[in-house]
Parts: structure tokens; C-alpha cells; sequence
């Protein structure tokens, strides 16, 4: 029997689980969770985005997307062959590596593979920086450059991608990510290939771990359930899967770590766990030690002082990061901590169009400005840091000075970064807002609350306008900002 061959795509799903690439490989089907309505809209607006730009275009191509793919890679090989100048929807491989390239490319006697993605073609991109490759594009831009290379279709590893921006990003497999890594992208690449065919060869085991994009994932549920089963590490927030293969083998489980004396682990000041320091091992530890108390409740590692103030606001945005638009600004408004008389207040950005999203922000503005002795709390730093991005781009409502400054005011209070994770020490998986209110007894009113959902949501009421879509967006807020008070609420009465 010959050995399943290796995508482009198992790559990509290596760098963000390397356990995904063996259960999609030998799991069980029965076991895979639905789609994720959010990833069926980055579906969907992928394959809106790239029949957009090869319609938008302006030049010939030979379109492969529709030939069946059992077929498919013997014509793509010879419309190479026959020299066709751009071919779109091709198929390629050599050996057991299996390539689906959106674009190939005739240059300097050869081919060059380029995918169109709808999202920015590099990361990290600042004011003092251009950004580098995104090494889950390169990895699947490497290996068709590998296919091409090792078939005698090409001279050099390199590829290209067509971005959101409609900019074409060169990636060279020669050079590495960043100035700040030693080793190249083709070297990047050839590390994730040997693993995922260890792991599709079974010669390689893989373990699951509780990590950001289980949420997204069709085996989330199966996950879950060994990675509790396990008492895995990953258990305990923060500590990811890099993270765990530091710990020695008797120290695998929560359990083990709670078990284990502090001053057993810390050695005159030093963490007794290469790659792990001292002051983020002792988090670990009383984490887990809180985890493994039969009735647990949060406590404060350090001091906390909350502002004391008649009126409190609770403060939500809700986000489009396709549109790049900020559509909703949420506050509940209480006055002398009095639940019974609090009150939601939104502003909704009823027209699609940076019009809408100007006066959204201009009414929110004016609306927190109206209350200049208030508290105002919010969860991390995406309240401020998409304030000030809207400050950039309507200096009429605010300057980027003036959200600054608002936000540095001791009033303002990000419980993520200034209290839960920094000064508290709790017993849940995860230091979200969600897993926090939940283990308070807050509960969402809708049966699949999450960020990810919101933007499904609100991408179905701008195609539709239907009024339940949006109602239902402004109540996913409005308990959001209600459990941010619960949150004070519980962290106020541990003072």
C-alpha cells in the first residue's frame, strides 16, 4: 500500500496543531465536530475573494479550478509543458508531495507558484517595520516550490502571494522569516515537512494540548476530552504546548505540579526548569495547586485597588477585521453599584460605510466624555488599541493623543492585563472573560457565545438586514459587558 501523500494544507495545519494533522490523517471521522460557522465564512469569503481578483485580473489564463482533480494534475503538467504563460487551479507533485497552487506562473524558463489569500501577505507590520512571511504561508508556498524545483520546472525556491492589499509578496525560501532567526524559510520548511511525515507515518506521536485555536477546530471536543482525561499541563493558562515539553516527565500533570513543593522547584531563586523562570513557574504551580482544591475560588496574588466612583461604565467594542470596521460600542452604565437600575447603552453602526463607523465612535466618544468622574472597565487592551486606531482615522471626533490620555487615566481599568492574569490567581483553564463570568455563574443568553460568532453574525445581517441578527449581535454585547461587572463585582468583594 502506497503511504498517504503530504499537502500543502497538512502543512498549514501543522504549524497551528501538529495533533490536528494525525487525527485529520487517522482519526475517526464520527468524532470531527461540525464546521465552525466562522470558519465556513473564511471559507467562504476566501473563494469570494479569489474569483474577484482573477476576474479583476485584465489578462488571459488558463483556468484548471474546474477540471475534475483526477485529472486535473496530468493537464497542468502539460499546460507547463506547452508554455501556457499563467495557469490558474492547477495541481502538481512529485513523489508524495501533493501541491494545489491557486497560481503558476512561466518566468525565466520555469514556474513560480503564487497563492491569492484574502488576508495581508506578511505580519507584523509597524511603522518600523515592513513585516515578515507568515510562516503558515510559507510553509505551503514551499512546498510548491519544492514540487516545481525537484520536477525540473523551476531554478530557484521561490513563490509569491496576492493579497488583500492586491500587493504581491515574494516569499524566498532562501532568506529567513526575520532578521532576528538564523535559519531560513527553506530550512523552516523542510523541519515541518520531516515531522508531518513522521506523524502521517506514524513513526512520530503527537498529543493533543488546550491552546487558542482549539476553539476553531472540528476535533475540539475530542481534544477536550483527553486532554482532561490526562490532566494534561495545558490545562493550566499560559501554559502551552511549547511550554509543557520543558516539563520533566514527572511533572506532566496538573496534578504533579500541585503536588510538588514550591521550594522544590525553585532553588535559591532560580527555577529548576530550563526555559521556564522563576516568577512564570511559580504562577504555573499556585494555578495549578488552585485547580486541584475540591471547591476552588479565585485569590489575590497582589494587592488590587479598583477606583472608587458613583458611576461605573462596562465597557465592549464588537469588530469586523474583514471590513476593518468597529460597527459597536457597548456600555452598561451603574450608578452607586446598584444592578437593579444599570442600563446598556449602544452605539451601533447601522450603515456599513467608514460614515457609520465615524459616527458610532463620534456618539461613544461623547457619550464616555459626558461622564468624566466615571470608572470605566474593559477586558485587555483591544478597547484601547481599536480607539486609537479609530482616532488615526477620524482626528475630527479624537486625536490619538486624546485616547492616550483617556485611557492612562487611573479610572480606566483593563482587568485582563492590570488584575486576573497580573495580580490574581484563578482555578479555570483559561483566563478569558468568558471561562472567568461562567465560573462566577454568569451565564451568555446565547447557546454559542463567542467573538468568532459575533463576526459570522454581523456578516449575515449586513448581506440580509434581518433585525433578529442584529438584536441578537446587541445582546452577545450587552452580556458581555455584563459579565465584565460581574467580574468587578467578584474581584471587589476578594478586597
Amino acid at each position: 500500500m502506497s503511504k498517504p501523500r503530504i499537502t500543502a494544507s497538512m502543512l498549514y495545519g501543522y504549524t497551528m496543531c501538529p495533533h490536528r494533522v494525525h487525527l485529520d490523517v487517522h482519526g475517526d471521522p464520527a468524532e470531527r465536530d461540525p464546521v465552525n460557522p466562522f470558519v465556513e465564512l473564511l471559507w467562504e469569503r476566501g473563494d469570494a475573494f479569489e474569483e474577484r481578483t482573477m476576474r479583476e485580473l485584465g489578462a488571459f489564463y488558463l483556468n484548471l479550478g474546474n477540471v475534475p482533480r483526477d485529472q486535473r494534475e496530468r493537464m497542468t503538467r502539460q499546460a507547463m509543458a506547452d508554455g501556457e504563460p499563467l495557469i490558474y487551479g492547477g495541481r502538481i507533485a512529485h513523489g508524495r508531495l501533493l501541491g494545489e497552487p491557486d497560481l503558476l506562473r512561466r518566468a525565466d524558463g520555469g514556474y513560480t507558484a503564487g497563492d491569492i489569500k484574502s488576508g495581508a501577505g506578511v505580519e507584523g507590520i509597524s511603522e518600523d517595520a515592513d513585516g515578515k512571511p507568515k510562516k503558515h504561508y510559507a510553509v505551503q508556498l514551499a512546498l510548491y516550490a519544492d514540487v516545481l524545483r525537484k520536477e525540473g520546472l523551476s531554478q530557484s525556491m521561490t513563490a509569491f502571494i496576492w493579497d488583500v492589499h492586491g500587493r504581491e509578496v515574494s516569499y524566498d525560501f532562501a532568506r529567513p522569516r526575520s532578521c532576528g532567526v538564523r535559519h531560513t524559510m527553506q530550512a523552516e520548511y523542510e523541519a515541518v515537512l520531516a515531522d508531518a511525515e513522521a506523524i502521517v507515518d506514524r513513526t512520530m506521536q503527537t498529543r493533543p494540548a488546550l491552546i487558542g485555536a482549539c476553539s476553531l477546530c472540528h476535533w475540539r471536543t475530542h481534544c477536550r476530552r483527553e486532554i482532561v482525561a490526562a490532566d494534561d499541563l495545558t490545562l493550566i493558562p499560559d501554559l502551552g504546548r511549547s511550554r509543557r515539553e520543558k516539563f520533566p516527565k514527572e511533572l506532566a500533570t496538573v496534578a504533579a505540579l500541585a503536588g510538588t513543593r514550591l521550594e522544590d522547584l525553585i532553588v535559591d531563586g532560580k527555577s529548576s526548569i530550563p526555559g521556564i523562570g522563576e516568577k512564570m513557574l511559580r504562577s504555573y504551580h499556585a494555578r495549578a495547586v488552585l485547580q486541584k482544591q475540591p471547591s476552588p475560588t479565585p485569590v489575590l496574588a497582589e494587592s488590587v485597588v479598583l477606583p472608587s466612583a458613583t458611576v461605573e461604565l462596562f465597557f465592549d467594542v464588537e469588530t469586523d477585521p474583514f471590513r476593518d470596521l468597529c460597527y459597536l460600542h457597548g456600555f452598561v452604565e451603574r450608578r452607586d453599584r446598584r444592578t437593579d437600575g444599570e442600563r446598556y447603552i449602544p452605539f451601533f453602526a447601522d450603515e456599513v460605510t467608514g460614515d457609520g463607523e465615524r459616527e458610532a465612535f463620534a456618539a461613544a466618544w461623547a457619550y464616555v466624555c459626558s461622564h468624566p468622574r466615571a470608572a470605566v472597565y474593559y477586558y485587555s487592551h483591544y478597547e484601547r488599541t481599536i480607539w486609537r486606531q479609530l482616532a488615526a482615522r477620524y482626528p475630527d471626533v479624537a486625536s490619538e493623543e486624546d485616547v492616550l490620555s483617556l485611557f492612562d487615566d487611573e479610572r480606566f481599568v483593563d482587568l485582563y492585563t492590570d488584575v486576573t492574569r497580573s495580580r490574581m490567581v484563578w482555578p479555570t483553564t483559561s483566563l478569558s472573560l468568558k471561562p472567568l463570568a461562567a465560573f462566577l455563574g454568569f451565564t451568555w443568553r446565547d447557546s454559542d457565545p463567542s467573538g468568532a460568532g459575533s463576526i459570522e453574525w454581523f456578516h449575515r445581517w449586513v448581506e440580509t438586514g434581518d433585525p433578529s441578527i442584529r438584536q441578537r449581535i446587541l445582546d452577545y454585547n450587552e452580556d458581555d459587558c455584563r459579565a465584565t461587572r460581574v467580574l468587578v463585582d467578584a474581584i471587589r468583594e476578594l478586597l
